[in-house]
């Protein structure tokens, strides 16, 4: 309003100087002069509304509900029970409850922490605001602080010119914007950038006007600043966890629900496959494995399809080069190792074996774990380097000699051996890995693993047939299963009997 007054004002007086016949020429080029540098200072220092992203959530294409939200059920329910301070205000003022001004997501990439807020949002009929921490964080003095400013101020103006009583502010990768201060001795941007945060969320309204709620979202809550997931501020914490086998199969069900499936695709059996998988990979598996069924022009996808996807979204797509006859033959000696000794420690393991290249990988072995675990026995562990090291034994055994194809796993079997010290599985105890001796723990850890080494070249030495047997088959078929290994270890075993 007062810019338009202003700019009618001016107007008028340029009107006045013309029909006085004075010369606005002068006046005109000073004020092009100052509108070019008021616009170059806007665009550098970054104090335009548009850089923060707005959603809409009165589209129909932008709502998104907790129903559509596959697993995360203890997230969800944890979220739904403080965003009912929101939506029952009067409920939460006869309890004399003070409602929240701030909810962390912390939980690791892909688990859904982003579509959670914009849930948040429709449940709470909030306007949602959302933008990343990096967009409050510049070169110049004092603009990620003005920047926080001016969100608060558009979240409020927004709602109430919607006609909504609240407001949703979600600020992904918060740790950027809310580190720990005094750790950027370079300069104090993010330092000045946090305290207007704290200003802002110590200011919110509970009582009167807009509700205010900041939803922000991590992977790295460590490195977050004290004061600013003290209660008051952030008061509640909820862990948006990687989904166990039961949410996997309900997040597989939605992604698949507007797919054509043949009768034989087996969503527990894709479940147990993708441990470890998140939403944005189970996701991108459903949506791959569409797409290897059009490329086929197949009218429906099949449990092939879904596996070959699983295996994209671990390793990358296939690769056109080849490798050479005697390189093949390693590359088959090698994953053929990894397949026997697989089956040695948990008989069944094995989902399929191939030399097929996807990534930087040439070959390999696919486990399938039967459940999740969170909890790695001594035994459990010294099975997994058994497994890793079993390539390299199997090379040696049939070879003569390893390859640097065995690099990635023995840099794997390192992790898991100090993994197995750090928990007092070792000769030395009970023991803190940053106060060892760099040589004693060099030397326990060549210990553990020599001792799986020297298992795994016993175990395979008396499989010598086989390993050149299915290596042989491997190299023609490109792939086999682990129903056709364990039915050849059957039969040698009948044989050996």
């Amino acid at each position: 309003m007062i810019k338009e007054i202003a700019l009618g004002v001016v107007a008028a007086l340029f009107i006045v100087f013309l029909w006085q016949g004075i010369n606005v020429a002068p006046l005109l080029f000073l004020a092009g002069m100052s509108a070019l540098l008021y616009f170059l200072l806007q665009t550098r220092s970054g104090f335009n509304s548009k850089n923060f992203s707005l959603v809409n959530n009165d589209k129909a294409h932008n709502l998104v509900k907790f129903e559509q939200i596959g697993g995360q059920e203890t997230a969800k329910k944890e979220l739904l029970e403080a965003l009912d301070f929101i939506r029952y205000p009067h409920k939460v003022a006869k309890m004399g409850i003070r409602p929240l001004k701030g909810i962390l997501l912390v939980g690791p990439p892909g688990t859904g922490k982003t579509l959670l807020a914009k849930a948040a949002a429709t449940y709470t009929d909030s306007v949602f605001l959302a933008a990343s921490g990096s967009e409050f964080i510049e070169m110049y003095a004092g603009v990620g602080a003005q920047r926080i400013r001016q969100i608060f101020a558009q979240a409020k103006n927004l709602a109430r010119k919607e006609n909504k009583k609240s407001a949703i502010i979600f600020i992904d990768e918060i740790e950027i914007l809310g580190g720990k201060r005094g750790t950027h001795l370079s300069h104090h941007e993010y330092d000045q950038t946090l305290n207007q945060l704290l200003v802002e969320m110590d200011g919110m309204s509970t009582d009167k006007g807009v509700r205010t709620l900041v939803i922000g979202a991590t992977n790295r809550a460590d490195l977050l600043d004290n004061a600013l997931v003290r209660p008051g501020r952030f008061d509640r914490i909820v862990q948006v966890d990687l989904p166990d086998v039961v949410a996997r199969k309900e997040i597989l069900k939605l992604h698949v629900a507007n797919k054509p499936l043949d009768a034989n695709v087996d969503l527990d059996q894709l479940a147990r496959e993708t441990f470890g998988f998140s939403g944005a990979h189970l996701e991108s598996v459903a949506n791959e494995a569409a797409i290897l069924a059009m490329r086929e022009r197949q009218e429906r996808i099949t449990q092939k399809h879904f596996h070959d996807a699983i295996e994209k979204v671990m390793m990358g797509e296939k690769l056109e080069r080849k490798p050479d006859k005697a390189e093949l033959w390693r590359v088959a000696v090698h994953e053929i190792g990894h397949a026997l000794a697989s089956e040695r420690v948990r008989p069944g393991s094995v989902s399929n074996v191939t030399t097929t290249p996807r990534g930087k990988a040439l070959g390999y072995m696919r486990q399938s774990p039967e459940n999740d675990s969170y909890l790695y026995t001594q035994q459990y562990l010294e099975g997994q380097i058994f497994v890793m090291v079993a390539g390299a034994a199997a090379e040696e055994i049939i070879l003569g000699n390893r390859s640097t194809g065995a690099c990635n796993d023995f840099e794997q079997a390192v992790k898991v051996a100090k993994q197995m010290l750090a928990a007092g599985m070792s000769a030395l105890g009970t023991v803190s890995l940053e106060d060892l001796p760099k040589s004693l723990l060099h030397r326990e850890i060549q210990q553990i693993i020599a001792r799986q080494q020297a298992n795994a070249e016993e175990y395979l030495s008396r499989k010598h047939n086989l390993i050149v047997e299915l290596a042989e088959i491997l190299m023609h078929e490109e792939r086999i299963s682990g129903e056709f290994i364990r039915t050849r270890l059957q039969e040698e075993q009948k044989c050996a009997g």
